[in-house]
């Protein structure tokens, strides 16, 4: 597979960032993003030389993959609000 074989650091980042939030980091090299389940697929990046490593981008896909699949099994949650309930009603006439 050839995913990620010279994508940016820097893109990556960006990309963990937006599906994962901020992340952790203690001062080494690895950035470690939370993920809303335990175990694999984990998401720890690292810059070597300005590229993301190739296994580590197809971590975040899966990862990604996995959000995303989760998030379609989630029940649609339907809400109704009192102001779009009358909207399309007429104010009553006053006599």
């Amino acid at each position: 597979m050839a995913a990620g074989k010279q994508i940016r650091f820097l893109d990556l980042f960006k990309v963990c960032e937006h599906h994962f939030g901020k992340p952790r980091n203690s001062g080494s090299s690895h950035y470690i993003f939370k993920m809303p389940w335990p175990g694999d697929p984990r998401v720890n990046i690292q810059n070597d030389k300005g590229k993301a490593k190739p296994y580590q981008v197809r971590q975040v896909l899966d990862a990604i993959t996995k959000l995303m699949e989760a998030k379609s099994k989630e029940p649609q949650k339907q809400t109704t609000s009192l102001t779009g309930a009358l909207a399309g009603r007429r104010p009553a006439k006053r006599r």
